[in-house]
């Protein structure tokens, strides 16, 4: 039984498929949707989510958070963003980190949601600089 899979932002709907397994970048770490599953709501971290089909990767893409919500025998992923890896751009999220970071020295101790906020945008713009490496240098099998 295939896991139909589908991932959106508020831009556009970037994919719509049937795969046998989709791991996404969740806050607490990996995690595999597969036909069958119980169900589960969880939220992104910026990373990349892969989609498997016969043992091998049919896609990937970047994402800069949102939440999965996964059934038995649907996973559907609303990002943030969401990008095809060769459309990262290295210099484009260390531009976008300096700027997070300096944003995040303006804050106060009182504006939590304001940190948390930021602190995801760190994370994505790291996350990003981290995987746009990663495929300058056609490392894929450490994604």
């Amino acid at each position: 039984m295939p896991l139909r899979t589908e991932i959106v932002s508020p831009e556009r709907r970037y994919t719509d498929r049937e795969v046998d397994m989709v791991v996404v970048p969740g806050t607490e770490g990996d995690i595999a949707a597969m036909p069958g599953r119980a169900p589960l709501l969880l939220q992104l971290r910026g990373g990349v989510i892969t989609l498997y089909k016969d043992d091998q990767v049919l896609e990937r893409c970047f994402v800069t958070g949102g939440f999965v919500d996964m059934t038995a025998d649907h996973c559907t992923i609303l990002a943030d963003s969401v990008r095809a890896l060769e459309d990262l751009s290295i210099d484009d999220a260390s531009q976008t980190l300096d700027e997070l970071k300096n944003q995040w020295t303006r804050v106060g101790p009182d504006e939590v949601e304001l940190q948390e906020s930021l602190g995801r945008q760190i994370q994505a713009a790291r996350a990003e600089i981290e995987v746009a490496e990663k495929v300058k240098q056609h490392d894929f099998k450490s994604l």
